[in-house]
């Protein structure tokens, strides 16, 4: 059993000492690294399918060391755990030594002051009197104790003076900030959510017939949605806002130099008001609204092209939805429709099933044709001025109702390879343009608007984590600035005259660079000395 204490201590011992602590925080930036190479599953779990289904073996074996879920890993958890223990373990005994150096006075001067790092004797005209009234005038910004014949250890009067404890409490304020902001980041994400939503806007050339309002009221409101381990879906703030619309601003070469988008926002039971009375916000890349500890980020934008498809019997479905920005400079943009026949047309199920309509191409806002017959579409510039699609029409069963999700972006390729879509048509189209298929239907593309990506994020610890490092940058500075100083002085009378003879010590308990000329600056103040500098430039001087 002693052996076992024993074992138990010199391993707290070990884990407790800041050699560890600070081996732990390297291994911590290490074992991050993979988070930064590699995909991550909470980010992008389709980037980390591709990453698999292309690399083989040696992707599965990352998936076993949690390398595609680094920062909720069990190992990165665990050294996570044992710095944040280490570092507790250091600084409380720390601080109650701290706190016992604060309490005690300055030592008594040694015998043999000649020994230190610094020494210095001299005498004196001033009587003994003046010396000490002196030396206590020089030394008031340190903390001083005075030391009488019968106490000093070579039986004279001493004054022991030391400064620079702040190093050790900057030192301490930087290691507690530390912790802090290691608490605070991990609370903050196991807490936080996060989420992204497109919206369309009212900007571009149709009408829009569907909602440009987003509410923070259920997840299914979200597009994409992710969250810590704590969060259970019912801690959502209350708010909505309408997207009124997008401008983005290009320099003549296409790259974009700002985008914006002005929306109208409301919180808690002002958003049963009227949209109207809601409150206006004019929202940039990197300006976020902020409301109740939520951020709402304008993250990027797109297009969303809309399509009209018109029966024989007269009936029609128009759908606007929002294509992927293939090309980031100037938006040729691909994506997908899927068109439902009306119910009247096709009684029977299976029939009904096998006239699916699915529609999947490009989209330029700005169309230049290429190739040798200019049948080629791409876009010449980011901006939307000459709109239009080349498109493939599948005619089959779209996967409507298959119960499984479908890509918004892209078909299902299998069921374009098992005949289940036959594609009927391929066409170009610019605006307001149409195409009539082989059974009267007609596909007319109609315009396009922008549409802005939304990140909505929420984290309680932000204001606490940027605290906690500013306060850790700041006593870092002030640790590395102070310096600890001690300084012994010894005053005697002169015997048979009326001088005072003084001897000094110093000991730099830190840093020594500047001690000497701090040290010599207070020996020449008190015998009242001239600074040899001066003295060699006022010679040269009567010489000239």
């Amino acid at each position: 059993m002693k052996k076992i204490r024993t074992a138990l201590r010199r391993s707290w011992h070990w884990l407790t000492s800041m050699r560890t602590a600070l081996a732990l925080l390297f291994l911590l930036a290490l074992a991050a690294i993979p988070g930064s190479l590699l995909p991550q599953r909470d980010l992008n779990e389709s980037n980390v399918n591709d990453f698999i289904a292309s690399n083989g073996r040696v992707a599965e074996i990352y998936d076993k060391l949690q390398l595609f879920d680094v920062f909720n890993s069990t190992w990165f958890s665990a050294i996570f755990v044992l710095l944040t223990i280490s570092l507790v373990g250091c600084i409380v005994p720390r601080s109650w030594d701290h706190y016992k150096a604060w309490k005690t006075p300055p030592t008594r001067a040694p015998r043999n002051l000649h020994r230190m790092q610094m020494h210095a004797k001299g005498e004196t005209e001033r009587s003994f009197e003046q010396m000490q009234a002196q030396v206590k005038t020089k030394l008031k910004k340190w903390r001083v104790s005075e030391f009488q014949p019968n106490e000093d250890r070579a039986g004279a009067y001493a004054i022991s003076a030391e400064r620079g404890y702040g190093r050790e409490l900057a030192n301490l304020i930087f290691h507690i900030s530390l912790v802090a902001v290691l608490i605070t980041v991990a609370f903050g994400r196991l807490v936080y959510y996060e989420g992204q939503v497109i919206v369309v806007t009212d900007t571009g050339s149709t009408d829009l017939e569907r909602s440009n309002e987003f509410c923070n009221t259920s997840l299914s409101n979200y597009d994409s949605f992710r969250a810590g381990a704590l969060f259970d879906g019912t801690g959502l703030h209350d708010f909505c806002f309408q997207a009124h619309d997008f401008v983005a601003d290009y320099l003549p070469n296409g790259q974009a130099e700002m985008f914006t988008s002005n929306i109208s926002f409301a919180k808690g039971d002002e958003i049963f008001q009227d949209p109207e009375t809601w409150e206006d916000y004019e929202l940039k890349v990197n300006h976020p609204l902020r409301t109740d500890n939520n951020r709402i980020y304008l993250q990027g934008h797109g297009f969303a092209p809309t399509v009209t498809v018109e029966w024989p019997n007269g009936e029609k479905r128009t759908q606007t939805v929002q294509f992927r920005p293939d090309d980031p400079t100037f938006f040729l943009s691909s994506g997908v429709m899927r068109f439902d026949p009306p119910a009247g047309m096709y009684p029977d199920l299976y029939d009904r099933r096998q006239n699916q309509l699915a529609i999947q191409g490009l989209f330029a806002p700005t169309a230049s044709w290429d190739g040798e017959n200019n049948e080629l579409l791409t876009s010449s510039y980011p901006s939307m001025t000459d709109p239009a699609m080349a498109v493939d029409i599948y005619r089959g069963d779209a996967g409507l109702d298959t119960g499984t999700a479908q890509s918004i972006f892209d078909l299902d390729s299998s069921l374009v390879h098992s005949g289940q879509l036959q594609r009927i048509d391929r066409v170009n189209l610019t605006m307001d343009e149409s195409v009539t298929l082989d059974d009267g239907t007609t596909v007319t593309f109609n315009g396009a608007n922008e549409y802005a990506n939304f990140q909505i994020s929420y984290d309680p610890t932000q204001k606490w984590v940027l605290v906690s490092a500013m306060t850790m940058l700041i006593s870092l500075v002030f640790s590395l600035v102070i310096k600890r100083r001690r300084i012994w002085i010894r005053l005697r009378p002169i015997e048979g005259g009326t001088g005072t003879a003084i001897e000094m010590g110093g000991l730099a308990r830190t840093d020594r660079a500047g001690w000497s000329e701090e040290f010599d600056e207070l020996y020449r103040d008190l015998l009242e000395l001239p600074d040899p500098d001066e003295v060699e430039e006022d010679v040269l001087f009567a010489e000239d």
